[in-house]
């Protein structure tokens, strides 16, 4: 059983990122909006900025009270958007439910939105699009692979977990890297089976330990994308790791694996489109 260790991919992956910060004509900049303040997004946030540190990235936080009204978020994001400072932006999800999440990513403009969450950048990975911003999960979970040599040409992948954010772009990605591509969810029937099926299994559920050994076969690629904290302040994932790590042939840890590489992929989001700007003036 060989680990995908994202952390080493992500540490191998920096030199070349800063080589292409250094080599543009001016410091990216990046908004990152929140409203609230979950646990979960503070420490996504706190990674992000930490990251963007590392790398000599300007960023700007703006935390909203979680009682705020659509039309004022609406209005931030919009002031971002005619920042020519400002080159990426991201609303940290989940948004508390009285807001409608939708409309607020569809406020970003196409040319700013860092998630490639955003009506054009959605159609242009369903396209195939090169320019297509993909999906900071999805573009991680790829170069992960690629590091590990594992094309996905002809593949059997399933993906359990159908979420506009990662579910359906991890998918998506995983078609346009020419895998045959089986998308789970609550309503699957018979999940062992469809999971066994799959030479490589990705999950994003959000259900720590979901996936045990029933779930799976001898021989397959396990990605889990979930991370969950227990009780006890340890994380876990959506795969009970222990269970099914002498059956499986790769499989990713919690932590470690797939966070590591999610961080890194906002930035070279965030870096495409600086040059992407660069190109179109």
């Amino acid at each position: 059983m060989k680990i995908l260790d994202g952390k080493l991919v992500r540490e191998q992956s920096l030199p070349i990122l800063i080589e292409r910060i250094k080599n543009l004509s001016f410091v990216p900049c990046l908004a990152i909006i929140q409203v609230g303040n979950r646990p979960d997004s503070d420490a996504f946030i706190r990674a992000k900025k930490s990251f963007a540190t590392k790398l000599g990235i300007k960023n700007i936080h703006i935390q909203l009270d979680e009682k705020i009204e659509q039309d004022k978020v609406l209005e931030v994001i919009n002031k971002y958007n005619g920042d020519s400072e400002v080159i990426g932006i991201i609303v940290q999800l989940p948004l508390p439910i009285h807001l409608n999440s939708e409309i607020i990513i569809d406020a970003i403009s196409p040319s700013k939105d860092v998630d490639g969450l955003t009506p054009l950048n959605i159609k242009r990975l369903v396209d195939g699009h090169d320019e297509a911003i993909i999906p900071a999960t999805a573009r991680g979970i790829r170069q992960l692979l690629k590091f590990y040599n594992i094309d996905l040409f002809g593949k059997k992948v399933t993906v359990v977990g159908r979420s506009t954010l990662v579910g359906k772009p991890i998918a998506l990605m995983c078609l346009n890297e020419n895998a045959t591509v089986t998308v789970c969810h609550s309503k699957t029937q018979n999940l062992e089976e469809e999971t066994k099926k799959a030479d490589v299994l990705i999950v994003a559920i959000g259900k720590p330990n979901f996936i045990d050994r029933n779930h799976i076969r001898k021989g397959q690629i396990v990605i889990d994308v979930g991370i969950s904290r227990q009780l006890d302040n340890s994380l876990t994932g959506d795969v009970n790791y222990e269970e099914i790590k002498d059956m499986v042939d790769m499989i990713t840890p919690v932590p470690g694996g797939v966070g590591q590489m999610t961080v890194l992929a906002v930035f070279e989001n965030l870096v495409d489109l600086c040059y992407y700007r660069n190109n179109s003036n």
